[in-house]
This record gives C-alpha cells, structure tokens and sequence, in this order.
C-alpha cells in the first residue's frame, strides 16, 4: 500500500479526532479540526492510504518566520513506517517554501530519538509554563 501526503489536505474531523484519541490515548472528542487549522495554522499535512487518514500533523505559525509542529499523529496500525518522519520532511519543506526561518517542536522523552535523529532537530533551550 501507498502512503499520499498532501499539504493543507482535506480531511473530515471525525477521523482526525479519532487519529488523535489514538495518538494520544485519550477519549474520542468531537473537536472542530477543520476550523481550527483554517483559522490558526500556516498550513497541514495530512498523510493517506486508500482514503484513509494515516496520519497528521499541524504548522502552526507567528505570522512571521516562526513555525511550530503540534499533533504530530501516525495511526498504530501505520506505525513504524517512516510515515511520522515523512509528515515532518513535508511540513518543513512547505515552512520553508512560506518563508518561515524557524521550525519548533517540543515533545516528551520518549520522542527524542524520533525528532533528533530521524526527523533533523536539534536540541536547544527552551522554556514552558503549565496553564
């Protein structure tokens, strides 16, 4: 099976919410995705398989040259295929192409290996509050 990657891709909020309950081990919500990314976000890659959404993840942005990934998603059965490594290079690239000069992720431990290694971060220091 092929894996389709599309930038600013259509997809419905019911099987991104649940791509993200599954992401996230977290109950199916029924959030506005499609709303939200429209409103807020530089842009979105959506990654399919036979209509299917795979996976996902978000470009948020400052308007300026400043871009963040958030929601980085691969579905568990898609996993390990270098499919989160994909959406990452496509988000990059795109940024790159908005005229962004900086991408921002910040991830738990677990995810180090996968950010640095696979996807080309580099660590530096930053700083977070709890809201």
């Amino acid at each position: 099976m092929t894996i389709a990657y599309e930038w600013r891709g259509r997809f419905e909020n019911d099987a991104l919410n649940a791509l993200h309950a599954d992401g996230f081990g977290h109950a199916v919500l029924q959030d506005d995705w499609w709303a939200q990314v429209n409103r807020h976000s530089l842009g979105w890659v959506c990654a399919t398989e036979d209509g299917e959404l795979a996976g996902f993840v978000n470009v948020a942005w400052d308007g300026g040259v400043h871009a963040f990934i958030l929601d980085t998603l691969v579905a568990a059965r898609h996993r390990r295929r270098g499919i989160g490594t994909e959406l990452v290079a496509v988000a990059a690239e795109q940024a790159r192409a908005a005229k962004c000069e900086w991408l921002h992720v910040d991830f738990d431990d677990e995810l180090t290996d996968f950010y640095f290694s696979a996807c080309g971060f580099r660590p530096t220091k930053a700083g977070l509050i709890p809201l």
